[in-house]
């Protein structure tokens, strides 16, 4: 748990120094879903929950958890999807195709988004959420040491990856709203 703290601090506060370092770390897939998404997933799905089921009262504890468990488990395949889109498209931008650093670089880009699911947690705090978008710089920043991105492309190259992950969180959130229904 304390590496998972040091990682989250340096990749917010110190994020040029910590992509060189996560660009010399070996690859190891398990244990970035195991030790870091699993970890930092949980956090918007539970404030979610408690959010919308038990404070805001807006869904039916069943439902609330269910729908939790279900955005919980769409978020893994997210971050894989978003990571193979950063892979298929650096030919584009003139970056290497590497799908082990696209993954590290999709993990630790969501990190600010994760982290400010929290705000999910007060119904009326949830547009705080925004702060998540921090993570478009990080990506932005991780781009030329993962996927050695020339400096010149990496901010179409970072936008091209927003635009895809936005769409497949409207995506997610369809597939939930068609599954759960509005909330009452």
């Amino acid at each position: 748990m304390e590496s998972l703290i040091e990682r989250v601090k340096a990749i917010l506060f110190t994020p040029q120094a910590e992509w060189l370092v996560i660009a010399r770390e070996p690859d190891d897939t398990a244990a970035l879903y195991t030790r870091y998404v699993a970890v930092l997933a949980l956090i918007p799905a539970l404030a979610g929950f408690i959010g919308a089921s038990v404070i805001g009262g807006y869904r039916s504890i069943l439902s609330g958890l269910i729908g939790a468990a279900v955005g919980y488990l769409l978020t893994f395949a997210a971050v894989f999807i978003v990571a193979l889109i950063t892979d298929a498209l650096a030919p584009t931008f003139g970056a290497q195709k590497n799908f082990p650093n696209a993954l590290k670089l999709t993990v630790y880009s969501y990190t600010p988004a994760w982290l400010a699911g929290i705000f999910l947690l007060i119904p009326g705090l949830s547009f705080l959420t925004v702060i998540g978008l921090y993570g478009f710089y990080l990506l932005w920043l991780g781009l030329p040491p993962l996927m050695q991105a020339p400096r010149d492309k990496t901010l179409p190259y970072a936008g091209a990856i927003v635009l895809c992950a936005l769409i497949i969180a409207i995506l997610i959130g369809a597939v939930q709203f068609t599954m759960f229904g509005r909330a009452r």
